[in-house]
């Protein structure tokens, strides 16, 4: 017997404004034929923080998280990071947005593995890893260059954000974007997605990341990454999550990522 409205899995997105969760909503419009889902929206204390109320949804107090209620679970099952919440996700309502992971003929040997599915476990961890700590870096670094100190003062907040752009930021961008690049440069299947022809949910973890670092790619030496980064902006399926956390919001989408 087809389950009931009732018996059918759901999913509860606790979302803050100016944060990571805003790619989950995306993840969840592109599985929403297969879950129903709903928003709670948070907002950000005086302090910036994440308000008290999280820490009911999950003892860390962050977002994104998730709960999710099923006939097979005697309460919510709450899932906190987001890479943990993409693979949940994944696995149970959008197992289209995973690349094959094996060749025909070597399913379960070492080695065996397409190099989309390869790309596409690299992302997952690489996102939220490498390419996110460095940003957040250079986001606290805006948040000292940008303090309201007094004027005789601005010079030495400038002075050390600069002095860290120096001496690791410029470098370290410089080696991921080269890398980026390169690896937009050779998409599987001359796609025009990080892991080949289609979207994953890479694709969707990664663009938290390479939207707030947008302006600081240069158009002229990475011209893939940067059409990369606007094709992500102007993708449905990015463009109806914005809609949706508008219309649940009733606030204007606003993209200002807070460390």
């Amino acid at each position: 017997m087809a389950e009931t409205q009732e018996q059918k899995p759901k999913v509860t997105l606790h979302w803050l404004e100016k944060s990571r969760s805003q790619r989950v909503v995306w993840l969840l419009e592109e599985c929403s034929k297969s879950v129903d889902y709903d928003i709670t929206v948070y907002k950000r204390q005086s302090n910036k923080l994440a308000p008290p109320e999280l820490k009911a949804v999950h003892p860390l107090g962050k977002s994104p998280a998730i709960t999710v209620t099923a006939p097979t679970l005697d309460k919510p099952l709450a899932i906190a990071e987001s890479a943990v919440i993409f693979e949940y996700l994944c696995d149970h309502f959008a197992q289209h947005l995973v690349p094959k992971r094996y060749r025909d003929g070597l399913e379960g040997k070492v080695g065996g593995e397409t190099e989309q599915w390869l790309r596409y476990r690299f992302y997952m961890h690489y996102a939220e890893g490498s390419l996110m700590s460095l940003l957040m870096i250079a986001m606290f670094m805006d948040n000292i260059r940008n303090s309201p100190v007094p004027f005789f003062i601005k010079p030495v907040t400038r002075g050390i954000a600069d002095k860290v752009d120096s001496l690791y930021l410029l470098d370290n961008y410089a080696t991921h974007f080269s890398f980026l690049e390169s690896q937009l440069a050779s998409s599987p299947d001359n796609g025009e997605f990080l892991c080949g022809a289609e979207l994953t949910a890479a694709d969707i973890l990664m663009s938290f990341p390479l939207i707030a670092a947008g302006s600081r790619v240069d158009a002229g030496k990475y011209p893939k990454l940067k059409a990369f980064i606007g094709r992500l902006e102007k993708h449905p399926g990015y463009v109806d999550s914005v809609k949706k956390i508008e219309e649940v919001s009733g606030m204007p989408f606003e993209f200002r990522p807070t460390p």
